[in-house]
């Protein structure tokens, strides 16, 4: 299998679609999260074309890095080759059949911000000016947790319940995605501040080091503790639809979206 490798934003979009629809085509759970990022992607893209960060050509620069690294993960675990310890753990969740929606999602975005986000940060920057790359990190995660209002509609109708359970618990899936998020966001600022200043011969065992880490919060994420876990297997046995059906549900939810916050 070829280990394809985006060289601009445009190429991004093209491989995730291709993601998808492979994922569509074989049943399989890896669709989703790449579903809920290349909304992110295009997001990312508009904003440049907008002019909504400080140094469109650094963004796209940093966008296509970033993502690389999930397209070179993806690929190598389709081709049972060696990857990151956080993406083949998150990757394997996905041929089970407990995780509900919102762990593989959140499983995904624990590898790619947590590890991959902090690396591509550093890769575009100098120990010297890599302050100047802060706004436009942070405008990324904005970008995150703007979607997380479709994701919320998504798992809704998913699984119809879930409405119920939101309004009695104050959307407690959204409180899990936008404290996950801003946990990560933090973290992955912090380890490119200091990545950025490690020596190339070294970057390799600091890169290892911290996918371990990242790899142990996702084995959190899939074994939340007994309480939790059964929560979640709950979920899971009421979840409408197939995993063609999650992935146009998600896609649906995040056009919408994407529409209602067009027109405010």
């Amino acid at each position: 299998m070829s280990m394809k490798q985006a060289t601009n934003i445009n190429e991004v979009i093209q491989y995730l679609d291709e993601i998808i629809a492979k994922s569509i085509d074989d049943k399989s759970n890896l669709g989703l999260f790449a579903t809920l990022y290349r909304e992110v992607t295009v997001r990312v893209k508009e904003g440049i074309l907008a002019g909504s960060f400080q140094n469109g050509e650094r963004m796209e620069k940093l966008d296509v890095i970033f993502a690389n690294r999930y397209i070179k993960a993806y690929y190598e675990y389709q081709a049972k080759e060696k990857t990151s310890e956080c993406w083949e753990f998150a990757f394997k969740q996905a041929e089970r059949f407990w995780p509900i929606v919102l762990q593989h999602l959140l499983l995904g975005m624990n590898a790619h911000i947590n590890l991959d986000l902090g690396i591509a940060s550093a890769e575009v920057s100098t120990v010297e000016d890599i302050e100047d790359l802060k706004h436009d990190f942070d405008q990324i995660n904005v970008i995150l947790s703007s979607l997380v209002g479709g994701v919320e509609k998504c798992l809704v109708k998913i699984w119809p319940t879930l409405a119920w359970i939101l309004k009695c618990t104050g959307k407690i899936d959204t409180f899990c995605i936008d404290f996950s998020m801003e946990t990560a966001r933090n973290g992955a600022w912090k380890f490119a501040t200091e990545f950025v200043a490690v020596p190339q011969n070294e970057r390799e065992a600091s890169i290892e080091q911290r996918d371990k880490k990242i790899a142990e919060i996702g084995r959190l994420v899939s074994n939340p503790g007994y309480l939790m876990s059964a929560v979640f297997k709950f979920i899971r046995i009421f979840e409408r639809g197939t995993i063609a059906d999650k992935i146009r549900d998600m896609q649906i939810a995040e056009q919408n979206n994407t529409a209602c916050m067009a027109a405010a």
